[in-house]
């Protein structure tokens, strides 16, 4: 897509996965836990391209160097939902402003920004001033990672990898994760966009053995957690899903630390987010031995 000159930071727009490590790796690598919802999304799109599975040409990927070509920044473009929101990692405050007005000469519509603070409040506040409209937080979010595993009280049954056959539930339970998440927080239910991977996708997922069910003593299947393959030696756990009538048993939490502990065990780091404004997740992540990173936003813009 090209470089867009500037004094100071210089913004490179990138459609290749491939070409975006190739130039950014060694910064991503610098910090991968803060990184890895992008290097996560580049390896998996880099994945999808060397089977055949094409992106949609809206996606982009983005490279911020300084004066000395040193790379101080990154960013990207891929969600498959609308509003279809960039992902920013921390960036020098010029960078931020520079993207705004990147995106409106591009006439880029840009209704929504997720990630790194202050690049992502930064950003919105100069689109809508290009633009106007006004900024609205949708969520705000805590990036955690795994020091030392604590255990929780045991529950009865066990975690089981997901099956082919378990692709209709698994679906089912990943669409309603947002909007319950959204209840608990106490936010209208639909506020927050996601993903929803459609059959495809998630039988690649099964496949790829990174999707687990907590199965109670009778067989019944109460809880769902997934976690990325390790990008730069760090995998990220999510989603993880209780039904409601499941809740305040303890699946969750021995789902997590038993899939955390399966990831620490192959040689990576671990991490997940929360959402900040529930309570519940945030303290069952705390009581196994997740400890704060970095917070973040999801911001919309209202026009």
């Amino acid at each position: 897509m090209g470089i867009i000159p500037m004094a100071g930071p210089r913004l490179r727009f990138l459609t290749d996965p491939g070409e975006f490590l190739a130039v950014a790796g060694d910064y991503l690598a610098a910090d991968p836990v803060l990184s890895t919802v992008v290097t996560t999304v580049a390896h998996r799109q880099l994945s999808q391209r060397a089977e055949g599975i094409s992106q949609p040409d809206r996606n982009w990927w983005l490279v911020i160097s300084d004066d000395s070509g040193a790379v101080v920044g990154a960013g990207m473009r891929t969600a498959p939902y609308a509003p279809y929101p960039p992902f920013l990692l921390p960036m020098p405050d010029d960078a931020a402003v520079a993207l705004a007005h990147a995106l409106h000469a591009r006439d880029e519509e840009t209704l929504a920004i997720n990630g790194a603070l202050p690049a992502v409040d930064l950003c919105a506040a100069e689109l809508t001033r290009l633009g106007g409209g006004h900024v609205q937080v949708t969520q705000h979010t805590r990036l955690h990672e795994l020091g030392e595993l604590v255990w929780p009280t045991p529950v009865p049954g066990g975690l089981v990898a997901a099956t082919a056959d378990d692709v209709e539930l698994a679906t089912e339970w990943f669409g309603a994760l947002m909007g319950d998440a959204d209840e608990q927080a106490g936010r209208p239910r639909g506020t927050s966009a996601h993903e929803v991977p459609d059959r495809a996708e998630m039988l690649r997922r099964i496949h790829a053995g990174r999707l687990w069910f907590w199965v109670d003593d009778t067989g019944e299947r109460v809880h769902l957690t997934g976690a990325n393959p390790p990008s730069f030696g760090v995998a990220r756990v999510g989603p993880v899903y209780t039904p409601p009538a499941q809740r305040g048993r303890g699946w969750a939490s021995n789902a997590v630390a038993e899939v955390s502990r399966r990831i620490q065990a192959e040689g990576a780091r671990v991490c997940l987010f929360t959402d900040q404004a529930n309570p519940t997740s945030n303290k069952i992540y705390a009581a196994l031995g997740y400890r704060p990173v970095v917070d973040m936003a999801n911001l919309t813009i209202v026009r």
